[in-house]
């Protein structure tokens, strides 16, 4: 398993991290099996989408912001229940099938982790099973 760590510049934010994920799965020479990426923060998320274009993070940000904003009147003290409910809904984990050594995604989609509560230095996991042959 690999531990990675990422540092966020702002308090809502979604980061590509697809290509340090891609390159732990070269480090581990794992050509068949699964990758599994997991964040372990109760105010941050990891999810898969379009990385093509930046007005679609854009449009994820704002959108859950209007659905969940930061002030509305939360029992929470800390001022960050917004933030813990945006990482349920999102998530805390990912699978991704690796094949021929690569990460099977499609065409547009990339790897984001997502930060609810920042900026912050977080860390993340990247664990890759191999495919046992049968």
């Amino acid at each position: 398993m690999f531990t990675l760590e990422i540092k966020t510049d702002k308090r809502i934010c979604m980061k590509n991290i697809t290509s340090q994920v891609q390159n732990a799965l070269l480090s581990s020479s794992v050509k068949e099996g699964l990758i599994t990426i997991y964040v372990p923060h109760t105010t941050a998320a990891v999810t898969i989408n379009e990385g093509a274009d930046p007005d679609v993070q854009k449009d994820i940000v704002s959108k859950l912001n209007d659905l969940i904003p930061s002030n509305a009147g939360y029992r929470h003290m800390e001022g960050n229940s917004d933030s813990h409910i945006k990482a349920s809904l999102i998530g805390e984990s990912v699978s991704i099938p690796v094949s021929d050594g690569k990460m099977v995604l499609g065409t547009w989609q990339k790897i984001f982790f997502c930060e609810f509560d920042g900026p912050r230095r977080r860390r993340y996991y990247v664990n890759i099973m191999k495919n046992n042959p049968a």
